[in-house]
């Protein structure tokens, strides 16, 4: 009977489940939204839906917006769970990355994630490449910056990481113009610009919040590297150089006063907030920033497609 006793005592006790096997299935899609970056995603594919509309200057066609949402939105997925799959052990050192679903246990079996994540970036590109290979270039562009250039090479080995990673962006942009048949259509040209000087003031903002959380996951981010004021001033000027873009947008022929009022105004709004932290390089102001710089490039890229529209 002692023997026996433990034994039973095993098998009336509940089965310990993995994090990812006691997840709902809402909880597996929060994990797979995070793992795809989706909020990131929908922001790059606004930029490529603004570079179509300016690349057609007026209204594309619905075949080509399609088109470009699906194989861009895959693309970038991809390269994002690539991304995430590549950075696991930065994620682990860091408290801000620390619950990402592959750090978190959250995926079951996650070796499938670099195949699922490369075919969702190569099998559009095949797709596309015979008839459209401008797009399909730009699409491997993007993928091949971010995956590439920025995880790979860039971010652990210098401070500038984001500043060059920040033309997967502008690659974004150019597959909007170049669904359209025009890629290097000049107001597209500038909106990719706007992008590419837009990125590393967003991100350095995040990274003056999280300055101690990117030190302690080795990730030579601007503000690890140089003092807070130095980090702020470095914002500001990319800030202004990306608020020059978008009123120089005003000189396309299809935008007029629907996109320069609400433009000037959130312009505006963003170089006092650049002040602020320029006086007072906090986290409370560095976070501000960060929230507002979101906003700020979601509203040029909306107001770009309402003013083409009307």
């Amino acid at each position: 009977m002692s023997l026996s006793r433990p034994l039973d005592q095993q098998a009336l006790a509940p089965a310990v489940l993995s994090p990812a096997a006691r997840k709902s299935w809402r909880d597996h899609l929060r994990s797979l939204s995070v793992l795809f970056k989706l909020r990131v995603v929908s922001l790059l594919l606004l930029a490529a839906v603004g570079g179509a509309f300016l690349g057609a200057s007026g209204r594309p066609s619905l075949g080509a917006l399609l088109l470009l949402l699906i194989t861009g939105g895959l693309a970038a997925a991809g390269s994002s769970a690539t991304n995430q799959y590549l950075e696991q052990d930065v994620d682990r050192r860091m408290l801000r990355t620390r619950q990402r679903p592959l750090v978190a246990g959250a995926i079951a079996h996650p070796q499938w994630v670099p195949y699922l994540a490369a075919a969702m970036v190569f099998l559009p590109v095949a797709v596309v490449a015979p008839w459209n290979p401008e797009l399909a270039f730009f699409l491997l562009l993007g993928a091949f910056i971010y995956v590439v250039i920025y995880t790979l090479w860039l971010k652990p080995r210098t401070l500038w990481n984001i500043v060059i990673g920040g033309a997967a962006g502008s690659a974004a942009v150019l597959s909007g113009s170049a669904a359209v048949g025009h890629w290097n259509e000049p107001g597209a040209l500038l909106l990719a610009l706007l992008v590419f000087l837009w990125t590393p003031s967003h991100f350095w903002s995040l990274a003056l919040v999280y300055r101690d959380d990117y030190a302690r996951g080795g990730v030579p981010m601007l503000p690890t590297q140089t003092t807070p004021r130095v980090a702020a001033a470095w914002i500001a000027f990319h800030t202004l150089a990306t608020a020059g873009a978008a009123l120089a947008l005003l000189i396309h022929p299809a935008l007029g006063w629907l996109y320069a009022l609400p433009v000037a105004l959130a312009t505006l709004d963003l170089c006092v907030r650049n002040l602020r932290l320029l006086f007072r390089p906090e986290r409370k102001e560095a976070f501000d920033l960060f929230k507002a710089s979101n906003i700020y490039l979601a509203l040029v890229l909306l107001m770009i497609v309402l003013d083409t529209l009307i």
